[in-house]
């Protein structure tokens, strides 16, 4: 009998049980991912902007360049909405040395609640994430990527919205989101 287990098996690449052996990645360097066959994936991170909080001239003038933007492009892009866990473990270790550092109790005090805010805000209860914002594209000629993210980059610039290249580890957490179900998993050091 062929089991699911045995096709899912012999389709991956020498029949390596990791869902990441499946995907056609080659790897993954300088912002881009570079498929097997050749082709990359890249694009933009657009820094996140609360237009409702300009005034209407501004907001229209957001909305009409971002319109503007989006009937130029002239190639298959994707926007995606990814979350990426807070770690504040550096602040929480500056809150600790200052707290080890203070004289007077009241601000001793008042530093031990902003520890014990700051652990609440991550315990699994809060869960709380930055939502990050991409546009993602594949080409397989590098002047044309280069091209396109330089289109895309001066055209947020141009509605008002910072922009940079994706990271390696940008996508990497947009992998593991995908590959996750955007759920975090944490596994303890084995000594």
């Amino acid at each position: 009998m062929y089991t699911v287990t045995q096709k899912l098996n012999s389709s991956a690449k020498n029949g390596s049980p990791y869902t990441e052996d499946w995907l056609p990645i080659r790897q993954i360097l300088n912002g881009m991912i570079q498929l097997d066959d050749g082709s990359f994936v890249t694009g933009v991170k657009v820094m996140p902007k609360n237009i409702f909080i300009l005034d209407k001239g501004n907001q229209d003038a957001t909305l009409y360049n971002l319109r503007n933007l989006y009937n130029s492009i002239d190639f298959e892009f994707w926007l995606l909405i990814a979350d990426r866990p807070v770690d504040i473990d550096v602040y929480l270790s500056n809150l600790q040395l200052m707290y080890n550092n203070a004289q007077d109790g009241a601000m001793r005090k008042l530093i031990m609640q902003d520890i014990n805010k700051a652990n609440l805000f991550m315990s699994a209860e809060y869960n709380v994430v930055d939502t990050e914002y991409y546009i993602l594209f594949k080409e397989k000629r590098m002047e044309i990527v280069q091209k396109k993210l330089h289109n895309l980059i001066s055209g947020l610039a141009t509605a008002g919205l910072q922009s940079t290249q994706t990271s390696n580890n940008d996508l990497r957490m947009i992998l593991d989101n995908f590959l996750n179900g955007g759920e975090q998993t944490t596994f303890g050091t084995v000594m």
